[in-house]
């Protein structure tokens, strides 16, 4: 799921609106060597889920009441700069290694480590990949193994370590404010697995781009088909208005159509046939004001079947109510989100930020039921070290209670979440 869309909106903006007409991308190209980035972020994850009623795991089917486990993940990622020329030339390579730190077999499941023959998790697991890129005035091409985040195809993040998607994609930014992007891809492989195409995507083939109108107020359009699954549109309209040098508010709209296409499965780890016929959209309002951010949203799916995404990305549910543990995403659901942002640099402390969030659903058809409910209410808290040797070192608790009369989520009732992160980025080139 994704928690961070509107964040990912507006980078893709940025990219859009940095370009000037002058001289392009290439034309300032250092070279191969001079314009390499090497990166390597350390994350260890404490994740802890209580199911409380003893249900069925989700995951596993079996009776487990509680998992919980941590790790330690490094993700390595190398970019070159490109060649000069009128054609620049380079290369990206990604380097992830997963180590096991606590489990247990009555523990395991929180999706963090790949599964061994006995049920256990795997004390270590590792990946690595590269891809090749090349640049002409200010489009490039890269194909091979990178992470993505379109809202038609995103990469998910929120485990030890991210998913990665193998494919060509073509992201072109000639325009000023216009960011264009097409892409077809083969294969995507989970946060907890290392063989090719855990997700078993087949194929997938996306087009859109980002237009900012003016540094307030940009859309998004995407297409994309995957193979045996789904075609998709989808919309977005981001609108942000000052009030004064201190207040502002922002709106975002985001919409997706969704239709079964082949074969017309809906998950990638399951064999049934759920046609899809449905639009998901998601309207929310800001208001910020100092320190502070109050938002609003609500949520609606419409037609036939969930809103279905996972064979092409965790990340791709760009919805304002996709949150920490549910989605809200259920065939018929409505739902009513309610958050409080605090950031406390007003306050002389910056680098720490506080979120809170509580959002309720209602009429989820979940086949036993037209009429499911289900509520999440979430806090999290995050700091981040602004200066001296251990600069951008960041520690993180996210904690989610989940409640559902009806087992709206993965016939689930009751989940209570705990995640500790910590996090520290290294740039070494």
């Amino acid at each position: 799921m994704r928690v961070m869309k509107w964040s990912m909106i507006a980078l893709a903006v940025a990219a859009g609106t940095s370009q000037m007409a002058v001289a392009s991308s290439q034309d300032e190209s250092k070279g191969f060597l001079e314009d390499s980035k090497l990166n390597v972020k350390t994350r260890m994850l404490y994740f802890s889920r209580d199911f409380r009623n003893n249900e069925r795991n989700p995951r596993t089917g079996l009776r487990q009441s509680r998992v919980e486990e941590t790790g330690l993940g490094f993700l390595g990622t190398y970019e070159s700069g490109f060649t000069q020329g009128v054609i620049g030339v380079g290369v990206d390579a990604i380097g992830m290694l997963g180590v096991k730190l606590d489990s247990g077999k009555g523990r395991h499941s929180t999706g963090q480590f790949p599964t061994d023959a006995d049920g256990r998790a795997q004390d270590e697991f590792s990946e690595g990949g590269g891809a090749v890129k090349l640049r002409v005035s200010d489009t490039v091409l890269k194909v091979g193994d990178q992470f993505t985040a379109l809202p038609v195809l995103a990469t998910d993040d929120s485990r030890l370590l991210p998913e990665v998607a193998q494919g060509a994609l073509i992201t072109s930014n000639e325009i000023k404010g216009l960011t264009l992007n097409a892409g077809h891809f083969t294969a995507l492989n989970a946060q907890s697995q290392t063989f090719h195409d855990s997700l078993h995507l087949k194929q997938a083939d996306v087009f859109g781009g980002t237009y900012a109108f003016t540094d307030n107020l940009s859309t998004s359009l995407y297409y994309s088909k995957v193979e045996d699954y789904w075609r998709k549109y989808y919309a977005n309209l981001n609108w942000a208005l000052p009030l004064s040098d201190k207040q502002g508010l922002v709106f975002d709209f985001n919409i997706y159509d969704t239709k079964s296409d082949g074969r017309g499965l809906q998950r990638a780890e399951k064999d049934d046939v759920t046609k899809l016929d449905n639009q998901a959209y998601s309207l929310s309002g800001a208001y910020n004001i100092g320190a502070h951010t109050f938002t609003l949203a609500y949520q609606k799916v419409h037609g036939d079947g969930d809103y279905g995404y996972g064979v092409d990305g965790g990340g791709t549910i760009f919805l304002a109510n996709s949150v920490a543990r549910s989605d809200f995403n259920a065939e018929d659901e409505k739902s009513w989100q309610a958050r409080y942002d605090l950031n406390f640099a007003e306050y002389g402390v910056p680098g720490l930020t506080f979120m809170t969030r509580y959002v309720r659903g209602s009429d989820a058809n979940t086949g036993s039921t037209s009429n499911g409910k289900e509520w999440e209410r979430d806090v999290d808290v995050k700091y981040v070290l602004q200066e001296g040797p251990a600069k951008d070192l960041s520690f993180r608790v996210r904690q989610a209670t989940y409640r559902s009369s009806d087992g709206v989520y993965y016939g689930s009732s009751s989940i209570d979440e705990l995640r500790l992160i910590v996090e520290y980025p290294l740039s070494i080139l």
